[in-house]
């Protein structure tokens, strides 16, 4: 058994579970962040960076649950997703958005802002967890970015919609996020 053997499961189901999980990393100062919105992505997905099978950029998606895929967003931003599922089948969850719980002066030092704008986008809080494409593959066991698992959270208190800023299966409802929390980056209209 593995600590992340709760993401080994369909995408959708492992990235319902990662919402209120934490990200902490060590790639300066400490910074730890809750998880608050995420978005499901595998290989049956024309969305997925992995739709098209393994690549020099992708390898990550298809290393098993417990790592991290880091990719550049628009050649600027470096996105976070957590691989899930097992080894060979390339799926993963984009965290979207975190909330700050330790290190906040240093998250706002990164991105030069505070407040919600701080980390309530992948980008975002790919600066704000100093997030650079070299971390790709590594472990989120013991890597410089790490999971901590905490208690899954209840229906009712997260929002299911669908995915932000893509073209294809646009109208999947493959994004999941708490309800109510400052941080989410675009709520749709969802219910409160």
């Amino acid at each position: 058994m593995t600590p992340f053997d709760f993401l080994d499961a369909p995408v959708e189901q492992a990235a319902r579970r990662l919402l209120g999980c934490e990200l902490v990393s060590t790639t300066g100062p400490l910074v730890r962040v809750r998880i608050v919105e995420t978005e499901a992505y595998d290989e049956t997905d024309p969305a997925s960076h992995t739709f098209r099978g393994p690549t020099a950029r992708n390898a990550a998606m298809f290393l098993g649950a417990g790592h991290l895929y880091a990719y550049s967003s628009m050649g600027i931003h470096v996105c976070c997703n957590v691989v899930t599922g097992r080894a060979g089948h390339g799926s993963g969850v984009l965290i979207r958005a975190g909330e700050p719980l330790e290190g906040i002066e240093t998250m706002i030092e990164r991105r030069g802002r505070g407040g919600p704008d701080v980390t309530n986008g992948p980008g975002k809080l790919g600066q704000a967890l100093g997030a650079e494409l070299s971390l790709s593959g590594t472990s989120l066991v013991d890597g410089p970015i790490r999971l901590v698992e905490r208690a899954p959270l209840t229906e009712s208190d997260i929002v299911t919609g669908v995915r932000v800023g893509i073209s294809k299966a646009a109208d999947l409802p493959r994004r999941f996020y708490i309800r109510g929390n400052a941080y989410v980056s675009r709520r749709h209209g969802a219910p409160w």
